[in-house]
């Protein structure tokens, strides 16, 4: 950091992403960071941890730093887990310096628990409506009109994440309400996660694209081993379940599910870290381990 010169008009500051599960704010995330970091796929609730994305340019002449945190989606924790997902997004909330609260377009206005958290803080905040391509015009302008009257935010934003409509004109808005500070993370880096913690991101959302019903949410993915060698990375994974019902699911007949699901994930693995991917996986049973505050700990949840 020394080494680098700074202006003494840098910008930096924290946009927390946070809305309801669904609603697209993984894959906006990913879309204003330009790098896959957070998990995509069509279920609910697979963010489980506050994942930081970080963005270094100039725009009309500042230099800044935005340090994106992608959410967990809110809910009502039914889980020592889902608890401890919910710290996550209060954290983000604390120390955010801009909120991008995300709806959709096919919201059914049921956000009470999210609004409440919402309308306390100071911090400003855009309202984003998502997925506005699904929506006919005056559905938008419906949804709009409705935020408008029933919620405080700066500004309303219809856009679509996936189809990058009305994204670009986001950078403005949130850099209009960055403080002038000096870089919180050097400017090389992208993240606050390590290399382990995408490797097992990457197999979940293997798991979640590849099973149905509860066991994806049964499922937890800890990397025991993280070789790096000149031509490749060894990775051991343990995929850890609630019952043996559900390791018979994960194996499937002769193991072949299993199979497939560490042949997608090491592919994934191997366009992310650039690099050939040896992958082994051990499925493990632990009885309960969305309640055991302990074992959540060892799991990387606070």
């Amino acid at each position: 950091m020394e080494e680098q010169s700074i202006s003494p008009n840098h910008k930096a500051g924290f946009i927390s992403i946070i809305g309801k599960p669904n609603v697209g704010k993984s894959t906006l995330m990913n879309i204003l960071v330009g790098e896959r970091l957070s998990i995509i796929t069509s279920k609910a609730q697979t963010t489980r941890h506050r994942i930081m994305g970080i963005v270094n340019g100039v725009h009309e002449g500042t230099e800044f730093q935005l340090v994106y945190s992608d959410t967990p989606g809110i809910i009502k924790p039914t889980y020592e887990l889902h608890k401890s997902m919910m710290h996550f997004v209060h954290g983000s909330l604390d120390d955010a310096d801009v909120i991008l609260f995300v709806t959709d377009i096919f919201e059914k206005h049921d956000e009470d628990d999210v609004i409440e958290k919402l309308q306390r803080t100071e911090t400003p905040i855009l309202l984003i409506i998502n997925k506005i391509d699904l929506a006919k015009p005056e559905q938008v302008e419906e949804k709009i009109t409705y935020w408008k009257e029933n919620f405080k935010a700066v500004e309303v934003i219809p856009i679509s994440a996936l189809q990058q409509q009305n994204v670009d004109g986001l950078l403005a808005k949130m850099i209009a309400f960055l403080p002038v500070h000096q870089p919180y993370f050097p400017k090389d880096e992208l993240t606050d996660k390590p290399e382990r913690f995408f490797a097992a991101e990457i197999l979940r959302e293997k798991i979640f694209t590849n099973y149905t019903r509860e066991v994806p949410y049964s499922c937890e993915v800890v990397i025991s081993s993280f070789k790096e060698k000149e031509d490749m990375i060894v990775i051991s994974a343990e995929i850890y379940v609630e019952r043996t019902t559900q390791r018979a699911i994960l194996l499937g007949h002769k193991g072949e599910r299993i199979k497939k699901v560490g042949i997608e994930a090491r592919q994934e693995m191997e366009k992310f870290f650039g690099k050939k991917i040896f992958l082994e996986q051990y499925i493990r049973v632990e009885p309960d381990w969305r309640n055991k505050k302990q074992k959540l700990e060892r799991f990387g949840y606070e």
